[in-house]
């Protein structure tokens, strides 16, 4: 079966594209050769995926996800508290963008060039009107500074939290993470350092926000997963971290992620 509806209780093994529903939980299912063990992911939008082994029946999966159904409830509850509230906007004169916390008001100028940068100037973010007309245009060049101002800011942040941590200090990308904070790429293929990407809308947030995200995927330069091992070393440099992470969620996804009116 492909992209259908499972019975729960079926011998029928797995196929990737089935959805199975249990209990009034309908999971979409992923199925590799490579799994020994199944698994579960709760994603963004409370969407729930059932990773599993290749060959494995439907029944077994059921009896997998009614061990974890608290686990599972509670998680798509959390979900449901902070889905994200994005709001879109527009490129006219007056519309509110954010940096670092601080809000600054869009200027729409004639005679800049078509092709000029975005800049803030004398708390105005300046954009064309050319790039106004044209919302790709319009959302690529605010984008773009973003990811220039961010790189920059963050630039002088890493060096001082890797020294509290005792890591190394990664290099930066600022760039479209999909809706992710930031990431942590460990060195390979020869690089001596690993690399720490964060997305660009992270800059909308204030500064200790952005600090706790920096701190975050600076701890995973020595732990990769979210075990004690993780907490416990964030915790060591950054003792509130939890209510940072609790205010991250919930500001977080009230800011833009680039969507235009």
């Amino acid at each position: 079966m492909t992209a259908s509806t499972v019975d729960s209780a079926s011998p029928v093994a797995l196929a990737e594209g089935d959805r199975l529903a249990v209990d009034g939980i309908v999971l979409a299912v992923r199925v590799s050769p490579r799994r020994k063990r199944f698994a579960l992911t709760v994603e963004l939008d409370a969407e729930v995926t059932l990773h599993a082994p290749q060959g494995r029946p439907a029944a077994d999966a059921a009896d997998f996800v009614r061990t974890h159904r608290s686990w599972l409830v509670g998680k798509q509850a959390l979900r449901e508290r902070t889905r994200p509230l994005t709001p879109s906007k527009r490129l006219a004169e007056g519309e509110v963008f954010r940096y670092l916390g601080r809000t600054y008001r869009l200027t729409v100028d004639a005679d800049r060039p078509d092709d000029g940068t975005v800049r803030l100037v004398a708390g105005r973010l300046i954009l064309s009107a050319a790039q106004a007309e044209d919302p790709a245009r319009g959302r690529s060049a605010l984008v773009g500074w973003y990811c220039r101002v961010g790189r920059e800011w963050a630039g002088g942040r890493i060096q001082p939290w890797a020294a509290r941590m005792g890591v190394a200090e990664p290099m930066l990308d600022v760039a479209d993470l999909g809706g992710r904070w930031g990431s942590y790429l460990p060195p390979g293929g020869g690089d001596g350092v690993g690399r720490m990407r964060l997305g660009w809308p992270l800059f909308q947030l204030p500064m200790h926000l952005v600090d706790y995200v920096i701190a975050h995927e600076l701890a995973h330069v020595r732990v990769a997963g979210h075990g004690s091992d993780f907490w416990r070393l964030l915790g060591r440099a950054l003792p509130e971290y939890e209510e940072r992470r609790a205010e991250l969620d919930e500001l977080g996804r009230r800011m833009w992620m680039g969507d235009i009116a």
